[in-house]
């Protein structure tokens, strides 16, 4: 498929790599930043699709919202993994008037969209047996733009969701004691780490974790890749975890 690259920072790179080495073909960069390598433009609205299967944008929360909406006006499928933003619900419709298909996921790491099942179901159970109190912890680089990670509000979604008292989410460092049903988010910005989300249940007398760390972005712009390569022929908004249980039943 031939492919557009809306932002080609630190995933962009990557995305471009793991794409070439599955045989798909650089065709437009949209960046403030002069392009090599392939024709560019510096914003969205500057650039000419013509030809472009899929485009993937990863740039910036500020961004994003608009460059999802520019590329589905223009009839552009889009793999956007951009975090720090929530898709209005009314861009399945657009999508699906434009007939193209929009997969917006907060990480598309195949191990991580596992690990969401694995966390909601022992969430489930944790609150169930009750006595155990829910936290995430999640570390990235400095140079991440949101905290916490759209990973990490995702997970505190799932376990507010899984748990049957339904604790409250609390984001950051509040002053003062946390309501006892509090599910703390916790994030750490230092250094190079490319992600790590920690889920906790502890009790009085034990504590158990359980833990997903990314080696290197390789993972996330494989993800975006299989993403790219699944939305062909459909339309609408999706998540990862369609893309995902394909994968599950294929066996791929």
């Amino acid at each position: 498929m031939n492919y557009a690259l809306v932002g080609r920072g630190r995933m962009g790179q990557a995305v471009e790599r793991l794409a070439g080495e599955r045989g798909h073909r650089l065709a437009l960069v949209v960046d403030p930043a002069p392009g090599q390598g392939a024709p560019s433009a510096p914003a969205v609205g500057n650039a000419d699709f013509t030809g472009i299967d899929v485009a993937f944008e990863f740039t910036l929360p500020g961004e994003a919202p608009g460059n999802v909406d520019a590329l589905v006006a223009a009839g552009v499928p889009v793999v956007c993994g951009t975090t720090g933003w929530t898709p209005d619900p009314r861009l399945h419709h657009r999508a699906r008037e434009k007939n193209v298909a929009v997969v917006v996921a907060p990480n598309f790491s195949v191990g991580v969209n596992l690990f969401f099942m694995v966390v909601r179901d022992a969430a489930a159970r944790f609150g169930a047996a009750g006595g155990y109190g829910d936290w995430i912890l999640e570390s990235h680089h400095r140079g991440k733009a949101d905290a916490p990670s759209g990973t990490a509000r995702k997970l505190a979604e799932i376990v507010s969701a899984a748990d049957p008292r339904s604790p409250r989410v609390v984001e950051g460092n509040p002053e003062g004691r946390l309501p006892q049903d509090a599910l703390h988010v916790a994030s750490i910005r230092a250094g190079n780490e490319p992600g790590m989300h920690t889920v906790g249940f502890d009790s009085p007398h034990d504590e158990v974790e359980l833990r997903h760390r990314l080696r290197n972005r390789d993972g996330l712009a494989l993800g975006a890749v299989l993403a790219a390569e699944w939305l062909a022929g459909r339309s609408g908004l999706f998540d990862f975890q369609p893309v995902l249980l394909d994968l599950i039943e294929k066996g791929s």
